[in-house]
């Protein structure tokens, strides 16, 4: 099936189609991840109280950021279905789709009963409504990133992509600030109603960013394969059994940056509740939006630095930046100081995180042909977080009770998670040179490709 909205060459790459394509991947992806992440905050702050109100403190936690890993668990399945879609009938429809999916899903979250009005049925339909935002967010992930990559003109795929990327950081922002603003009402307040106005102020975001995504065009570099060679059947397996080498990469690249993100953004605040640390949660939270804020500052930064001397070097050394920051950031939220555990959440996002997720977009879609680049981008990417980052605060909650409340364990599983990732771009090829155009001979048979 090709789209209808081909478009003519003079169209392709104009200053005003990308801009207008940034701009619309950059605000969905924000409401996408304000969606994802206001449940890891409502987890650390409300949700064991409302939803496992007869488990220990720890045990109710553990219970939350299980659910938190659901949703992860439910992300492969999505970037299969997603990904094939966007290979097929374009990446433009399927934004819109997982957008309003993902915004249905948060706003259900908002209007759920709690344990004490509906029982086991509270926790049953947020583990529901918690896999139907991981099913959406796998799905807008990839074809966002491939969108503003295809789109992005040679030497500026690294920057664009950061800024699509920031779609991250800008949500998390949006998640922590919400929640920190309700968070000020009487605690009887915040209980009985505050909690929920984060999660159903999400369905105001998705109806603006659907507006603005229903005036972009679609990807000429995909219009351009299916018109020369049609659409790819199977694309995730095509991708997978063409591209076994760049797959594996795909999956350990990202076990650093989300597992070093997601003990920073959510377990932190949890770790500060529980252990006593020198600053209290709320302080934390104040310190996950400040760093939140800084990051979309330096992410297109890490973006541009990658454009000129390569992915390679500059992820290498995020990974590395993880395997330092993992003893420090803890030894900082240690001391009576908000403004030095503020600065270890600084560090954590701004040079551990940042430095690889800027960069992602760009370097998952190099490693992947057109006709089945969302599929293998979708599919590497989150079938890795379902290892590493979805359980990453469910283990370094398990991990710092078994040690008694040390940090220590979970400093060694965030160098681990280092190591990972450093080892995986070490082994693979530079691609920031790569054209993404897909050069098809004229007697070549349908299917088969090289890629210029």
């Amino acid at each position: 099936m090709v789209p209808s909205n081909s478009l003519s060459s003079d169209q392709e790459r104009t200053v005003s189609s990308y801009r207008r394509v940034t701009v619309a991947a950059a605000f969905g992806t924000t409401v996408e991840y304000y969606d994802f992440f206001i449940y890891g905050t409502a987890a650390a702050l409300i949700l064991p109280k409302l939803f496992f109100p007869k488990f220990s403190p720890t045990a109710g936690t553990l219970a939350v950021f299980a659910i938190f890993a659901a949703g992860f668990f439910a992300r492969p399945i999505g970037a299969i279905v997603f990904g094939y879609f966007g290979d097929r009938i374009g990446r433009k429809s399927v934004l819109i789709v997982t957008l309003l999916v993902m915004g249905l899903a948060t706003m259900g979250m908002g209007l759920l009963p709690t344990f004490a009005t509906a029982g086991l049925w509270a926790p049953a339909l947020l583990v529901t409504l918690r896999v139907i935002q991981g099913f959406a967010v796998a799905g807008e992930w990839g074809n966002a990133t491939v969108l503003i990559s295809e789109y992005a003109p040679p030497g500026r795929r690294g920057l664009l992509g950061a800024v699509v990327q920031n779609g991250s950081p800008a949500g998390l922002l949006l998640a922590s600030g919400v929640f920190g603003l309700v968070s000020l009402l009487p605690t009887r307040e915040f209980q009985l109603w505050g909690w929920r106005v984060p999660f159903l102020l999400s369905i105001i975001m998705v109806a603006i960013g659907i507006f603005i995504r229903l005036r972009v065009m679609e990807s000429p570099e995909f219009m351009r394969a299916i018109e020369a060679q049609g659409a790819m059947n199977q694309p995730v397996l095509q991708a997978v059994r063409r591209e076994p080498r760049n797959f594996l990469i795909g999956i350990g690249a990202r076990f650093a940056p989300d597992i070093i993100f997601y003990i920073a953004a959510t377990f932190m605040i949890t770790y500060a509740q529980q252990h006593h640390l020198g600053v209290s949660s709320g302080v934390m939270l104040v310190g996950v939006s400040v760093a939140a804020a800084v990051e979309i500052l330096v992410v297109p930064l890490w973006g541009m630095l990658s454009d000129r001397v390569g992915r390679r070097p500059v992820y290498i050394g995020g990974a590395l930046s993880c395997i330092a920051i993992a003893f420090p950031m803890f030894a900082l939220a240690e001391t009576t100081s908000p403004a030095l555990a503020w600065l270890g959440l600084i560090l954590a996002f701004c040079i551990g995180h940042a430095s690889m997720w800027a960069i992602g977009a760009a370097l998952y879609s190099e490693l992947f042909a057109t006709r089945y680049r969302c599929s293998g981008a979708s599919f590497s990417y989150n079938l890795s977080i379902v290892l590493g980052g979805g359980p990453a605060p469910f283990i370094a909650t398990a991990l710092a009770s078994w040690a008694g409340g040390a940090y220590w364990p979970v400093s060694l599983y965030i160098m681990a998670a280092g190591a990972i990732s450093m080892v995986s771009l070490y082994a693979a090829r530079e691609t920031h040179t790569d054209s993404l155009i897909e050069q098809v001979p004229a007697d070549s048979a349908p299917g088969v490709q090289t890629i210029g």
